[in-house]
């Protein structure tokens, strides 16, 4: 049973990534003019990737706390080993 509130908890955390890497490179997108895709070519190829994926955690934070504020231990503790995961993935392509 545990396990299983983690790992819904770890799929709410990436989601919620993915939803803020999107938002993320929207807004970027909006602001320079250009398309969706060609922002993310455009911090692919200039191996800044790291930066829209640190900034997509941060929806994280609501994931966290909603699950605290509702009592769900377990599933919080699953969106901070996704946070960690998506972290260390960041450091990872910056360092490359």
């Amino acid at each position: 049973m545990i396990v299983k509130q983690l790992f819904i908890g770890f799929i709410v955390g990436l989601i919620a990534t993915f939803v803020g890497v999107s938002i993320c490179l929207f807004v970027v997108s909006i602001i320079k003019g250009i398309g969706f895709i060609e922002t993310f070519n455009f911090y692919l190829h200039s191996e800044t990737l790291w930066t829209i994926l640190t900034l997509g955690a941060l929806p994280n934070l609501a994931a966290f706390f909603g699950f605290l504020k509702i009592n769900r231990e377990y599933r919080a503790r699953g969106v901070i080993l996704a946070t960690f995961i998506v972290a260390i993935t960041a450091y990872i392509i910056y360092f490359k």
